[in-house]
């Protein structure tokens, strides 16, 4: 498994190895600028990535300079006319309006996350457009942001705080903010994958009884690294303590977590999802929290993103909500804007992309 210190290491080099400049290239001048890829970066990504494009001398490249703001869609369907190649984040829907603003000369999209739900992906496929995407370098960040989650959310930690600042932190009592320990658990994984296999290797240490997971099929070499059995989706969520979503939101998967979910749960049960928000039908979590229909909930990921700060888990002590900063380390970022932008150079050079999405 790849981590992201390893990951960023081996990115580094690449620019001045595999996209070294020919020699004599100077890309200053207005001519050769002129005939170089031209290439949109629609955020102001980690500076490994933006170095790497600057000094590989391939492109040409011009970017939404804001990390604060989303590029407005009227501003990028003018500022995409006629590139070559395209970085995006995952706030960027790449649909067919902008394939079409984009026009012909578009062939790489690399974009800086693993998950690709905003993407037209058969729109893609249809014009013969290479997608690069960055797996594996966030799995560290993603699992050690779960196992925080998930804990907070067990244990109260929100509530704690809050009652240690408010005043209600009166004298000790015997109930008073109790929750529940992963010791002699059963720990649930939705969509086993590297994510879901490292957030089990990280909570192992805490005596968990138990790793159960479920996907469309078995994975037993996966399974076999943490010892997990497979279960059907009703097994699953009979069982498991703390459930962990890890799985991609695709048309299968969309609002699969849901009141049939949520009903065959223990009441002493905590939902975790680090996902894609997309996966949960949230006015039926919401009536499992607000009902003790399950214990407890985290989420790092909503629908909508933000989450409109009037909306009713808001409301809720047994539900932490954190701003979808699962990859949220200085490491996994630069990372992962190092493998998008590396993929966009090796992709417009024709040549293979580190990782492809393989449409």
């Amino acid at each position: 498994m790849l981590c992201s210190r390893t990951a960023l290491r081996r990115l580094q080099p690449i620019c001045v190895s595999q996209l070294k400049v020919a020699e004599g290239l100077t890309s200053s001048t207005p001519r050769e600028m002129s005939t170089l890829p031209r290439v949109y970066v629609t955020r102001q990504i980690p500076p490994e990535g933006l170095k790497i494009l600057r000094e590989s001398g391939k492109v040409q490249f011009e970017l939404w300079d804001s990390d604060d703001i989303s590029v407005p869609r009227k501003e990028l369907l003018q500022r995409v006319r006629g590139v070559d190649g395209l970085l995006c984040v995952l706030t960027e829907k790449i649909d067919a309006e902008l394939l079409d603003a984009a026009g012909p000369n578009l062939k790489v999209l690399s974009t800086m996350s693993v998950g690709f739900d905003h993407l037209s992906l058969d729109q893609l496929k249809k014009r013969g457009i290479r997608v690069g995407y960055t797996p594996e370098v966030l799995t560290d960040s993603v699992a050690e942001l779960t196992v925080a989650l998930l804990l907070t959310t067990s244990r109260r930690l929100v509530e704690a705080t809050h009652e240690a600042k408010t005043g209600g932190w009166g004298t000790w009592r015997t109930l008073w903010l109790c929750g529940y320990e992963l010791a002699n658990s059963t720990v649930g994984i939705l969509g086993l994958g590297r994510i879901g296999v490292a957030i089990a290797e990280r909570l192992a240490p805490f005596k968990v009884k138990k790793f159960i997971y479920t996907d469309v099929a078995p994975r037993p070499e996966l399974a076999s690294i943490i010892n997990a059995e497979y279960v059907s989706f009703d097994e699953l969520a009979k069982q498991s303590d703390f459930l962990a979503v890890c799985c991609a939101l695709t048309p299968e998967t969309k609002e699969i977590c849901n009141k049939n979910l949520f009903s065959k749960m223990k009441n002493t049960s905590i939902f975790i999802n680090t996902s894609r928000g997309g996966v949960v039908n949230q006015e039926d979590l919401y009536q499992a929290l607000s009902t003790g229909q399950i214990a407890a909930a985290g989420l790092d990921v909503t629908v909508p993103e933000p989450l409109p700060t009037n909306h009713p888990l808001f409301t809720l002590k047994n539900c932490v909500i954190l701003p979808h900063i699962a990859s949220a380390s200085y490491t996994t970022r630069n990372a992962m804007s190092a493998l998008a932008a590396n993929n966009l150079l090796l992709g417009l050079q024709g040549e293979p992309m580190i990782k492809e999405l393989k449409l």
